[in-house]
C-alpha cells in the first residue's frame, strides 16, 4: 500500500518505513474488506481513490467503509459513494446485518482485543503532548474492547485529574470488575473516593489495594490518615507505623 501511494509514510535513519496509527486503522480497514472476499487489488485500487477524492487535510480513516457484496462503498456522514467509480449513490442501503462500521472498527474477527490494546498504547503516547487526544484515544479502546482494564484504569487517572470523580470512580470500579487484583485500580480508587468525602469506602479501597500488594507505602499512609478522620486511632496507628518502616523513617 505504501508503495501503491495509499499510505505515505515517513522513513527512518535505515529507511525503513513509519507508519502512523492513522495508517495502522486504514491497513486494518483493507484487511477487514479483503476478508469480506473483496480481492486485493480492487480494495488497493478503491483505497488509492478515495485518497485523491478526499478534501485536502481529511484522513481516509474518518470515512466509513464497507461492501454490499458487489461494490466497496465510501460513506462520510450524508454522502455515500463508491471510491472505484466516484459516484454517488443514491438511497443506498445497508447489505443484511450490522450496519457499516467506522474504518476504527473494522478490524477482522477476533482481533477487536488486539486493536483496542493499539489504541490504548496510542493513547499513552499522546498523554506527553495531547491529554485531550490521549482521553479520546482510551475511549476508543473502550468501545472496541469494553472491558480493557488499563484504558479503564488510565481514562480514570486523567478525568480524576481534570476533576471529574464520578467518571474517575466508574471507570476504576470497571477496572476492579475486569481484575480484581489490580492493586492501582484499587489504589487510585481510593484516592478518588477520599477527594469526594466518602471515606468509609476510600478504607475499603485501600484495604482491597494492600491486600493484593502489601507493598503500597501510599496506601498505608492514606489509610493512617482516613482512620484518625473517622476516630480509629489504633488503627491510624499501625499503619502509620507501617509506612514508617517502609521508607525507612524511624
Amino acid at each position: 500500500m505504501a508503495r501503491a501511494g495509499i499510505l505515505t509514510p515517513a522513513r527512518g535513519p535505515r529507511r525503513e518505513y513509519r507508519f502512523t496509527f492513522q495508517d495502522l486503522v486504514l491497513l486494518r480497514s483493507a484487511r477487514r474488506l479483503i476478508d469480506s472476499q473483496v480481492p486485493q487489488r480492487r480494495v488497493h485500487r478503491a483505497l488509492r481513490m478515495l485518497v485523491r477524492q478526499l478534501p485536502a487535510g481529511k484522513p481516509p480513516s474518518e470515512v466509513q467503509l464497507t461492501t454490499d457484496g458487489k461494490q466497496i462503498v465510501a460513506r462520510d456522514g450524508d454522502t455515500v459513494w463508491s471510491p472505484e467509480s466516484g459516484q454517488l449513490l443514491m438511497g443506498f442501503s445497508s447489505p443484511p446485518g450490522p450496519s457499516p462500521t467506522p474504518v476504527a472498527q473494522l478490524v477482522p474477527v477476533g482481533l477487536a482485543e488486539s486493536a483496542a490494546e493499539d489504541w490504548h498504547q496510542h493513547a499513552l503516547g499522546l498523554e506527553p503532548v495531547d491529554l485531550a487526544g490521549a482521553m479520546g484515544a482510551y475511549r476508543q479502546a473502550l468501545s472496541l474492547d469494553p472491558g480493557h482494564v488499563g484504558a479503564h484504569v488510565q481514562l480514570g487517572r486523567l478525568l480524576q485529574a481534570g476533576g471529574d470523580l464520578v467518571e474517575a470512580i466508574r471507570h476504576y470500579r470497571a477496572a476492579l470488575d475486569g481484575d480484581a487484583r489490580h492493586a492501582t485500580a484499587a489504589f487510585n480508587l481510593g484516592t478518588a473516593l477520599d477527594a469526594s468525602g466518602q471515606v468509609e469506602e476510600a478504607i475499603v479501597a485501600y484495604r482491597h489495594a494492600l491486600g493484593v500488594d502489601p507493598s503500597l507505602a501510599d496506601a498505608h499512609y492514606n489509610l493512617s490518615l482516613l482512620y484518625q478522620r473517622s476516630g480509629h486511632t489504633l488503627a491510624a496507628l499501625v499503619h502509620l507505623k507501617r509506612y514508617r518502616e517502609m521508607i525507612g523513617v524511624k
